[in-house]
């Protein structure tokens, strides 16, 4: 084997499609771009979501739901999920900041805190929002449930 003797793998290749180079050529007249119209001329561009006078498919499908502009997300925390971040963090106090330096949350990021499973031991949480049954739970234990403002 040499390297001028080199060939790509058999089926591996296709002809071009030459178009536009004379009758002879099959692809001759209107180079595969059928008779008038946009579409064969040059400089073509169709809008995004054109569907060829069609109705568009944002206008067949109905409009569903509601948005609400004011809606607060907030990232939920459970009881349970303040006791295995207090023991693993091996601190007392879980705060916003606590919860951004180990990367649990973004900067924009609100929390609530909800009475979905125990604390063990007394823990002092500062979030966004608390449900009643964690702040009393928080309490308690003897903590303090602080509302950041």
């Amino acid at each position: 084997m040499n390297l001028h003797t080199l060939r790509p793998a058999k089926g591996a290749t296709h002809h071009q499609k030459r178009i536009a180079r004379g009758e002879g050529s099959g692809h001759g007249g209107t180079a595969t771009a059928g008779n008038k119209g946009a579409q064969s001329r040059a400089g073509y561009k169709s809008k995004r979501g054109h569907e060829g006078g069609q109705t568009p498919i944002q206008r067949r499908l109905p409009k569903r739901g509601f948005k609400n502009l004011n809606r607060i997300e907030f990232v939920v925390l459970n009881l349970s999920d303040l006791a295995h971040y207090a023991t693993k963090f091996a601190t007392d106090t879980i705060d916003f900041d606590t919860l951004r330096a180990n990367r649990l949350i973004t900067k924009t990021d609100r929390i609530k805190v909800l009475a979905n499973g125990e604390l063990t031991t007394k823990i002092n949480v500062k979030a966004h929002s608390f449900s009643a049954k964690a702040k009393e739970a928080i309490e308690a234990k003897g903590g303090v449930a602080e509302i950041i403002k």
